[in-house]
């Protein structure tokens, strides 16, 4: 049985001593002081580690069942929401209008990694109400306001995304799904949605499926697509659950992961649901929460090695094997501990960097996000718009590529499934897949992203680099271990991204060739620059007479192993950059 035990000591430090939540300007921030973060942080903590986490096994190995129209979630899923729910956790940074508790984002973000490093299916039940309840409650009328959100926000309802489709995936402008237009302003829809997370399930009092469909003689493409709230149950004028709707689960999809969340084909019969947001104006309803959508992935990449690094370090000091080539450690036992040797170290080094660099990543996306709802602060918007195909991706590559670093660490024991790393693996690995797969997010971020506001934001991007650089040079101990290679790095950004502004205007083939490389090139820069600034906030703890000195001195060790070891890394992605299309795509379709 693996363990989890919430790293809330490190997010405190990225909370207070990175991003300084109580020095920012946006509403709310003010009143996030340490204190008051450390009591929700434990209280999530506790639900985590003793209620979540020890389902995940459970989770894992009964999966969900389909039962004459009915999904059966595994055994202990149910109380372990009433929990989650009766504690307002579902609840947590909404609209206080309609029965949220208002609190900033940043501080789900928080609770989510925890619930999500814990039980990453379960998580993806309140997760994805969250995502719908976002889009009804920006594009949704007043009405619909006041009749879902407060029961979203609540748990006593779930919600779900529906996109996909058996011919559709990522271009959503071929899908079939009919919206029938009535005569009293609702529409029967009709069609089939696939793989759709917690679309059927026995937790809740009903399921609020927000659906993409097109209505006939609207226009082609992704430009026709409108978007409809469909309930499970109707919900009559004085809120009480009326009929069943034609809506049903047709199918239970077996996966490689994530078996305790029911991933479900969902079939819509004529089923009543009502226009959210404009006629044919879907998809920027949908976008509305894709940034938010896309952070809460690239934390369950970050997440997911969390909890398998915890469970490989227990391990590396407790597996005797060996002795350690400088001198035996462990003279009264029979060999050391495997974490004397030096590849172990680096398997663990490898681990602890990204778990630790991606924290600070998404939260400082997720601060990004605040900043952009509360102060309506378009320039955040843009950065974060900027980076979220690129903590999307990245993070999600190398939360997978953590967790099979930490099933390494346990050797034979590692593909065993009595000790649980393989489970962090095979769960891991969907969020490099969903909510747009890796390589559609680099395609974003080259395509589309670059040259967003005439390439404005890029720019101001690395003009944040060049500023922080400048402005913390006469730090000795910052200057070599951290500034001077983030310097290099942001030069082979910057040289990348002016190569797609020269060759890609001429082919954009080459572009596009370069742009997986390009994305994890952008990647380790964001990531060498949340590192060094986490290496600062430890310097100037140290400086100012810190008690925990160890904390900071292992910050500062591992964020050095990050920029010596990781961040080079940018040098070969510019080189695969710089060839361009042709050895990409010299081979004929028909020779591969």
């Amino acid at each position: 049985m693996t363990t989890y035990t919430p790293p809330i000591k490190d997010i405190q430090f990225v909370l207070h001593e990175l991003l300084k939540v109580t020095e920012s300007d946006v509403p709310g921030y003010d009143e996030l002081d340490p204190e008051f973060t450390q009591a929700i942080l434990d209280e999530a903590g506790k639900i985590a580690a003793n209620v979540l986490h020890p389902l995940n096994k459970v989770g894992d190995e009964e999966g969900c069942r389909l039962e004459n129209g009915v999904v059966r979630t595994p055994k202990g899923f149910k109380e372990a929401f009433d929990q989650v729910r009766e504690g307002g956790w579902t609840g947590l940074d909404c609209d206080p209008e309609y029965g949220g508790q208002g609190l900033p984002h940043l501080m789900n973000t928080a609770a989510g990694e925890m619930f999500s490093s814990a039980n990453m299916a379960f998580q993806m039940y309140p997760g994805l109400t969250h995502g719908a309840a976002s889009a009804i409650h920006v594009h949704g009328s007043e009405d619909q306001k006041q009749t879902y959100l407060p029961k979203l926000y609540s748990g006593e309802w779930t919600g779900t995304m529906n996109l996909t489709e058996p011919q559709c995936g990522t271009d959503l402008g071929l899908i079939r799904t009919k919206a029938e237009p009535q005569d009293d302003g609702s529409y029967l829809i009709t069609g089939s949605k696939i793989w759709i997370s917690s679309g059927e399930h026995d937790m809740a009092d009903n399921i609020i499926h927000l659906v993409l469909a097109k209505i006939p003689g609207g226009p082609e493409g992704v430009k026709g697509i409108s978007l409809f709230v469909v309930p499970k149950f109707f919900v009559n004028e004085d809120g009480s659950l009326g009929d069943r709707n034609a809506v049903s689960c047709g199918g239970l999809e077996e996966k490689m992961g994530i078996h305790g969340n029911a991933t479900c084909v969902m079939n819509y019969d004529g089923a009543r649901g009502w226009l959210v947001g404009e006629m044919h104006k879907g998809m920027r309803a949908m976008f509305t929460m894709m940034n938010e959508a896309r952070l809460s992935v690239a934390l369950q990449g970050y997440a997911q090695g969390e909890v398998a690094y915890q469970n490989a370090l227990g391990f590396a000091r407790d597996r005797l094997q060996g002795r350690d080539v400088t001198g035996t450690k462990n003279p009264n036992g029979p060999a050391d501990p495997i974490i004397v040797h030096p590849d172990v170290r680096r398997n663990l080094m490898d681990q602890k960097v990204y778990v630790e660099g991606g924290r600070a990543m998404v939260y400082w996306g997720a601060s990004m996000i605040d900043r952009s709802h509360r102060l309506n602060d378009d320039e955040a918007e843009a950065m974060i718009s900027l980076l979220i195909p690129v903590l999307k991706g990245f993070l999600t590559d190398k939360g997978f590529e953590t967790a099979v670093n930490a099933q390494q660490t346990l050797g034979g024991s590692g593909f065993t499934r009595e000790w649980g790393l393989e489970q962090f693996v095979r769960d891991a690995r969907i969020a490099m897949i969903y909510e747009g797969t890796n390589g559609i997010q680099s395609l974003d971020l080259v395509g589309r992203k670059l040259g967003m506001n005439g390439g404005q934001t890029i720019m101001a991007f690395f003009e944040m680099v060049k500023s922080f650089i400048k402005e913390n040079e006469g730090n000795a101990g910052l200057k070599a271990g951290y500034l001077d290679p983030l310097k290099e790095a942001s030069k082979d950004l910057q040289a990348a991204a002016m190569y797609f502004m020269q060759e890609g205007m001429k082919n954009p083939l080459n572009a596009l060739s370069g742009s997986y490389d390009f994305m994890h090139l952008f990647g380790h820069v964001t990531m060498g620059l949340v590192w060094a600034q986490m290496a600062k906030a430890s310097m100037e703890a140290l400086e100012g007479g810190a008690s925990d000195t160890e904390f900071y001195e292992t910050k500062l060790a591992t964020g050095r192993y990050y920029m010596a070891r990781h961040l080079p890394a940018t040098k070969l992605h510019l080189a695969r950059i710089s060839t361009g299309a042709e050895p990409v795509m010299a081979l004929d379709a028909a020779n591969f």
